[in-house]
C-alpha cells in the first residue's frame, strides 16, 4: 500500500442503488444533468466507489457511487 496526495477536479456524481447491470440508467441521469448545466464529460472512463459488500448485500439493495470528471463549457 501506498499513500500518495491527488489533484481532483470537477466532477459529477450519483448515488447508485440497485445491481450493477442497471448502472448505465444511472449514467443516463448523469448526463441529462451534464447536458443541462453546462458540463462536458472529460472521458468515459468512471469511478466506482463500492459502499456495501456484494457479499453480505441483497443485489437490489447495493449502493455505489458513480462520479465522472467534467468539464464546463
Amino acid at each position: 500500500m501506498k499513500f500518495e496526495s491527488i489533484k481532483d477536479s470537477l466532477s459529477v456524481q450519483m448515488l447508485h442503488i440497485g445491481f450493477y447491470d442497471d448502472e448505465p440508467i444511472t449514467f443516463e441521469i448523469m448526463q441529462k444533468f451534464c447536458d443541462e448545466n453546462n458540463l462536458r464529460l472529460r472521458t468515459k472512463v468512471h469511478r466506482e466507489i463500492y459502499l456495501s459488500d456484494f457479499r453480505k448485500t441483497e443485489p437490489e439493495k447495493l449502493k455505489t457511487v458513480l462520479r465522472y470528471k467534467v468539464e464546463r463549457i
